[in-house]
């Protein structure tokens, strides 16, 4: 499919960054409208955390299976359907009568946004050249900037007219996106299908389902007693006792979910650590709203506008980090992403805290965080795939991420807790996570160099 002309390729491009705008828009808008949920339906504050928890069990767990999926019965089909799934949740919310089927509408926003993004990075890999997938990719990835930036402001206006609105509003654009898609998205599927991994898929679903749900569970707070109690311990268990029957079953099946074979790449194995480690310097950036509230004495609404400078560094250095990449290569991007972020981190946690010097920290985050871990780990991965096992990377760098990003949390919420001075903690776990991403700077020097990488995407 790179055969398709330029403006060919730019209406793929747009269709692709529409419908990842819908589902990255929907986290951004979704925190506004909780207290009005929670008045609709008199729910406690632990009730109301299920609004986003479900959806990150679902979304994890479908994101291998979407990806897949994409794989075996082509990336158009399965696009729709993600999309189309995502609509019917956000219809569900929106037209909820009782709590308990909001949760139901969000779980199946998360089983639809579980593929949105990796179907689309495949897309571009099938679609674009090498020489340009990584501008490609770095446009689609700042859709996550621009979400940020705009969400509130869309939020606020939408709940004038009602909670429910923030959710309707998916309906028109999914709608939009689903049309588009069948016009215009790629129809390849491979000429022989074999059997479906329904193994490796309810082993993986128990797998991350498990780790998802304990890790979310544990209050970092009292980190001994979470970790004692029977909603954490036994599905962390459970998610452990799971990794080697999942790689028994993986290495029998025909067609495997997770493709073990793309670990004898050594790039794939630095690839998948760089953006296992990496969610944990993505985890930091939850707790920068509380660290506002907390150092500077300004309401919950006020703290999370202070977080635009973050946002703003990776809105600008999404794009320009997607094409250094066709220029220089991903192993420069991604060891000076790693130095950047890690010296924003280092100034958060050395300098006095004062709103300027925080905010040229979080600059320097965003802009290191972007290029470290957006468009740079799928642009790998699609020069290490062929077209049969693009989607699959994807997956693999969505699920590498999504258990960075939770143990992170857990990790850095316990070293804030363990000091009796709050800030002092803040202090100490943004040290540890500037020491966690100059790390991960040194392991991407074990990356391809240029020449190399440009030759293993002509043969990809």
């Amino acid at each position: 499919m790179t055969d398709l002309d330029p403006k060919a390729r730019n209406r793929v491009l747009g269709v692709l960054f529409v419908g990842v705008l819908m589902a990255a828009l929907d986290i951004a808008i979704v925190g506004p409208a909780l207290p009005a949920m929670q008045r609709a339906f008199h729910v406690d504050e632990r009730a109301l955390a299920w609004v986003f928890a479900i959806y990150v069990l679902t979304n994890k767990v479908a994101t291998p299976v979407m990806a897949k999926l994409s794989d075996r019965f082509g990336r158009r089909a399965v696009y729709v359907v993600d999309v189309a799934l995502f609509a019917a949740g956000s219809l569900i919310v929106a037209a909820a009568p009782s709590f308990a089927v909001v949760l139901l509408g969000r779980a199946v926003q998360g089983l639809g946004a579980g593929g949105i993004y990796p179907v689309a990075s495949a897309v571009i890999g099938d679609t674009f050249p090498p020489e340009s997938r990584g501008s490609a990719l770095g446009m689609v990835g700042a859709v996550w900037g621009i979400a940020f930036l705009l969400g509130p402001v869309i939020g606020g206006v939408l709940l004038l007219f009602g909670w429910q609105w923030l959710f309707l509003v998916n309906l028109p654009i999914a709608a939009l996106v689903i049309a588009l898609s069948l016009r215009l998205l790629p129809t390849a599927r491979p000429p022989r299908i074999p059997p479906f991994d329904w193994a490796g898929v309810a082993v993986l679903s128990v797998m991350l389902g498990g780790m998802a749900y304990g890790l979310t569970m544990i209050d970092a707070r009292d980190l001994g007693a979470s970790l004692a109690s029977l909603q954490v311990w036994p599905f962390l268990l459970i998610a452990v006792a799971m990794l080697p029957t999942l790689v028994r079953v993986e290495r029998r099946a025909d067609d495997p979910t997770i493709d073990l074979q793309l670990f004898r790449s050594r790039q794939v194995v630095i690839v998948t650590t760089l953006v296992a480690v990496g969610g944990i310097g993505e985890a930091v950036a939850v707790f920068f709203p509380s660290l506002f509230v907390a150092a500077f004495g300004v309401s919950m609404t006020a703290a999370s506008l202070m977080t635009l400078p973050v946002v703003l560094g990776m809105a600008v250095s999404s794009p320009l980090a997607g094409r250094m990449l066709d220029r220089i290569g991903s192993r420069a991007v991604v060891v000076s992403g790693g130095a950047i972020s890690a010296a924003g981190m280092a100034l958060a946690g050395l300098l006095p805290l004062q709103v300027l010097f925080f905010y040229l920290a979080g600059v320097l985050y965003g802009m290191g965080m972007s290029a470290l871990l957006g468009a740079a780990p799928r642009y790998i991965m699609l020069n290490e795939t062929d077209a049969a096992h693009r989607a699959a990377g994807q997956g693999l760098l969505a699920i590498g991420t999504a258990a960075g990003q939770l143990a992170g949390s857990v990790v850095i919420g316990a070293i804030i807790a363990s000091f009796a001075d709050t800030i002092a903690g803040y202090r100490a776990a943004f040290i540890f996570v500037s020491a966690s991403l100059a790390l991960l700077a040194l392991i991407a020097l074990g990356l391809k160099g240029r020449a190399a990488e440009s030759a293993a995407a002509q043969r990809a």
